[in-house]
């Protein structure tokens, strides 16, 4: 049986859709493998993991005012 023949949509090259093929089916192998892994993220400092926590906070505090306003 032949696998399906699909074009790229990164880099526009014909390839051949397989079962077993990692990343995208609409993205050749060479364009999956440069996409970086799921769930692997860089590392973060104290400074920086502080500030995200502090970020976040703040972003919370603005949509739980918007969504519970009492002036409407």
């Amino acid at each position: 049986m032949a696998f399906p023949i699909k074009v790229c949509s990164v880099c526009s090259e014909e390839f051949e859709l397989r079962p077993d093929k990692p990343g995208f089916a609409n993205r050749c192998p060479a364009c999956s493998e440069q996409e970086p892994a799921p769930g692997v993220t860089k590392s973060e400092n104290a400074t920086q993991r502080n500030s995200n926590k502090e970020l976040n906070q703040e972003r919370k505090k603005a949509m739980r005012d918007l969504l519970y306003r009492k002036d409407r």
